[in-house]
C-alpha cells in the first residue's frame, strides 16, 4: 500500500486547478485533538498509544466517513525512511511523525486530500488539503471530519481554554488554517518585506515550504495563523482570507508592473532560468527552486507557452531528496541527487 502514495509526486488533488492557482499553491486546513484519559504521545506509554490507535481506528467505519471517502490506514513502523521522508515532501504527514513517534500512524484518502495523523504531537491531527485559494472549503471538510470523531471519542476540554493540546500554542479551537502562495514579482519588485512585515502585525506566521523553521525557498510562502486561543473557529478563517485576498492582489498588481516597465528584462530572466533547467547536469535543490519559480512566473504570464504549470507542481516535490531516492530506489550521495535532479527536470521538460 505504501507504494502508492509514494511512487506519485502530484496527489490526484492537487492535479485540479482551484481558484487563484496561478498564485495560490494550496490551501490547507489541520486540527489538533487529544483524547481525554490518555496522556499526551510525548509522555504515553507503549500500550496507551496503542490503546489510541485503536479508539481511531474503531472510528474508521463510521458510515459518515465512508461516504465521505474510502481510508487506508499506514502504521509508520511499517515504512522504511525513504517512504516516510516522500509523505513529509507531499506535505501528508509531519518531519515530527516521521522522525519521531511511537505507534504513529498516517490515514489517507485515495486522493490525498484528506490525511490524518494518530500520535504525532497530539492525538489525533485531522488534514485538509484543497488545490488553489479554498480555505473555506477545506475548513468545511474538516470541520466535518472533526465532528464525526468528536461523536464517537472522548476529546480532552476544557469549558474555558477550549480544546487541550500538547503544545500550548494550539489551545483553544486546535487549528492551524494556512496558504501555499507563490509571491515571485513581490520579490522581485523588492515589496515581500514589507507584505510580510504587515501580515505579522494582524496576527498571522510567515514560514517556508515546510512550515516551522524552513526557509521560504522558490518565493513560496506558508501563511498561517499564529492565534487559536480567543477567537472563534469561522474569525480565524475570515482573517485568513481577507489577508491572502489582499497579498494575491498586491501580486497581481506587480505582475502587471513588471510586464509593464520590465517586459524585457523579466523575459531574459525567464527565458535564461528556462535554458539552464532544460540543458543543466548538475542542480542544487535551492537553485532549482528559484529557477523553477521563474518558470512559473513566465507560464502564468503567458512568456513559456510548451509547458504547463502542472508540470512545476510535479517537480516541486519531484526534486526534492526524499522522492529523488524514492525514485533511484536507492539513497544517494548530495552530489549524486543534484545529478538526479537535474536529469529529472531535463526530462520532465522534453515530455511536456
Amino acid at each position: 500500500m505504501p507504494g502508492r502514495y509514494t511512487s506519485e509526486a502530484l496527489s490526484e488533488w492537487m492535479k485540479d486547478n482551484g481558484p487563484d492557482s496561478d498564485i495560490v499553491i494550496s490551501s490547507r486546513i489541520r486540527i489538533a485533538r487529544n483524547l481525554r484519559s490518555f496522556p499526551f504521545p510525548m509522555l504515553a506509554t507503549n500500550q496507551q498509544s496503542r490503546e489510541v490507535m485503536e479508539k481511531i481506528a474503531a472510528v474508521l467505519s463510521n458510515e459518515g466517513l465512508t461516504e465521505i471517502s474510502e481510508l487506508d490506514t499506514m502504521h509508520l513502523a511499517d515504512l522504511n525512511d525513504l517512504e516516510k521522508r516522500v509523505l513529509v515532501e507531499k506535505h501528508l504527514i509531519s518531519p515530527s511523525l516521521a522522525n519521531e513517534s511511537r505507534n504513529g500512524a498516517v490515514i489517507l484518502s485515495k486522493n490525498e486530500s484528506i490525511s490524518i495523523m494518530v500520535n504525532e504531537e497530539d492525538h489525533l491531527r485531522i488534514q485538509v488539503l484543497c488545490s488553489g485559494f479554498q480555505i473555506k472549503e477545506a475548513w468545511d471538510l474538516a470541520n466535518q471530519l472533526d465532528d464525526i470523531f468528536e461523536s464517537q471519542l472522548d476529546y480532552a476540554y476544557d469549558e474555558k481554554r477550549g480544546y487541550l493540546t500538547s503544545c500550548p500554542t494550539n489551545v483553544g479551537t486546535g487549528i492551524r488554517a494556512s496558504v501555499m502562495i507563490h509571491l515571485p514579482a513581490l520579490v522581485l519588485t523588492q515589496q515581500i518585506n514589507r507584505i510580510l512585515s504587515a501580515i505579522t502585525q494582524v496576527g498571522l506566521a510567515v514560514r517556508g515550504l515546510y512550515g516551522e523553521g524552513s526557509e521560504a525557498t522558490g518565493n513560496l510562502f506558508q501563511i498561517s495563523n499564529q492565534i487559536t486561543l480567543g477567537q472563534s473557529e469561522e474569525e480565524i478563517i475570515d482573517n485568513l482570507y481577507s489577508v491572502v485576498r489582499q497579498i494575491i492582489e498586491h501580486e497581481r498588481a506587480a505582475r502587471v508592473r513588471l510586464m509593464e516597465e520590465s517586459r524585457h528584462r523579466l523575459s531574459d530572466r525567464v527565458n535564461r532560468s528556462y535554458g539552464i533547467l532544460s540543458h543543466a547536469i548538475i542542480m542544487d535543490s535551492k537553485e532549482a527552486a528559484q529557477r523553477l519559480s521563474d518558470v512559473r512566473l513566465g507560464i502564468d504570464l503567458g512568456i513559456i507557452k510548451q509547458l504547463s504549470a502542472r508540470v512545476l507542481n510535479e517537480l516541486m516535490v519531484m526534486t526534492q531528496p526524499g522522492f529523488l531516492q524514492q525514485y533511484a530506489g536507492q539513497k544517494l550521495s548530495p552530489e549524486e541527487r543534484d545529478i538526479r535532479r537535474a536529469q529529472m527536470i531535463r526530462e520532465r521538460f522534453n515530455q511536456a
